[in-house]
């Protein structure tokens, strides 16, 4: 498996001209993300952590140019990073938003702990779910046709954090203190 170093990722960042404080909020959903897949790769899991990190870094590559095209984020991104040679963070990146399938009786992977980590982060924040749901409603919920979407993803969130939490020895509340920055940004 081909990975980008992180100065790559950043150099790609860089490129890509991503506003600052999707910047930051990507470096942290890196830092939550990396926190969850050692955690439960403790539990002999078979978590690839520089997949996880490298993808959470890039999960939102193309978020700032979606503000003026309208392209869905989550997919172009994924396209991106495949045609740079980096089909395992595609396919993470393609899940951040809304994951393919759920099985409680699966082992945790990455995709799932990358998605968990970005409805953990509230702008460069670890925060509650319910206040991360807060948020999206308002942000994206004045739009009667993301409403269903938003209620599907939620009820997946709930349901992922219940399977990925069996596997920690602390609680979702506990996550915030559990957060050390593995990764800063890079200027």
């Amino acid at each position: 498996m081909d990975l980008p170093t992180d100065r790559e990722c950043f150099r790609i960042i860089r490129k890509m001209e991503m506003m600052d404080h999707i910047v930051d909020h990507s470096v942290m959903v890196s830092n939550v993300a990396v926190c969850l897949g050692l955690n439960i790769k403790k539990k002999k899991h078979c978590i690839n952590i520089d997949l996880v990190r490298k993808a959470a870094l890039l999960h939102d590559i193309t978020k700032t140019r979606s503000f003026s095209t309208g392209e869905i984020h989550s997919e172009t991104g994924a396209s991106l990073v495949v045609d740079m040679g980096y089909p395992e963070i595609g396919e993470v990146i393609r899940q951040h938003v809304m994951l393919d399938e759920l099985s409680q009786d699966s082992p945790v992977s990455e995709p799932e702990i990358v998605n968990y980590a970005d409805k953990r982060v509230l702008h460069d924040q670890v925060v509650s779910l319910d206040r991360r749901l807060a948020y999206i409603r308002e942000r994206y919920g004045s739009r009667p046709e993301f409403s269903p979407m938003i209620d599907k993803m939620w009820e997946a969130t709930l349901a992922l954090e219940k399977k990925i939490f069996r596997y920690l020895t602390f609680t979702p509340a506990q996550l915030p203190a559990k957060v050390r920055p593995s990764i800063k940004k890079e200027g």
